[in-house]
């Protein structure tokens, strides 16, 4: 049997990060991608985010890719919103996504973290912790995320 644990803090946002997700549809969003990941065996720990982006931390299965499962939320729930039409204008999440690796030891901070999302971003925006990220990881991000 085989055992795999790799947890994955996986984070996209909005089109052009337009603030779609007012705290009304965040929750729906949240909800009906939290039931869609049971329904694909995908294990979602946790999921919060603002009014133009996402996170979500995932732990993957044996059988599973970043890729796949960026898709499947993201690809899934932009039907299911345009579907619904939650939006009063067609929604799009970007194309990219920031997906680290997160350890064992770091589980209670990324799952705080992801909790107080919208405290957290009553004092810094997007924009302003997409660049955090880049200096903290030395890596440069698509402007589309």
């Amino acid at each position: 049997m085989s055992y795999v644990r790799i947890w994955v803090h996986l984070v996209f946002s909005t089109k052009n990060r337009h603030p779609y997700l007012t705290k009304n549809i965040r929750y729906k969003v949240h909800k009906h991608i939290m039931d869609n990941c049971k329904n694909k065996s995908i294990f979602l720990q946790s999921i919060n985010g603002f009014t133009d982006h996402l996170h979500c931390l995932i732990s993957l299965g044996k059988d599973q890719s970043i890729s796949n499962v960026a898709q499947l939320i993201k690809g899934e729930s932009s039907f299911w919103i345009n579907q619904n039409k939650l939006t009063e204008i067609p929604f799009m999440w970007q194309g990219e996504y920031y997906a680290v690796s997160v350890s064992d030891s770091q589980l209670n901070s990324v799952i705080n973290y992801i909790k107080n999302q919208e405290a957290h971003h009553s004092k810094k925006s997007f924009a302003d912790e997409v660049k955090e990220f880049e200096d903290k990881y030395k890596f440069v991000i698509q402007k589309e995320i």
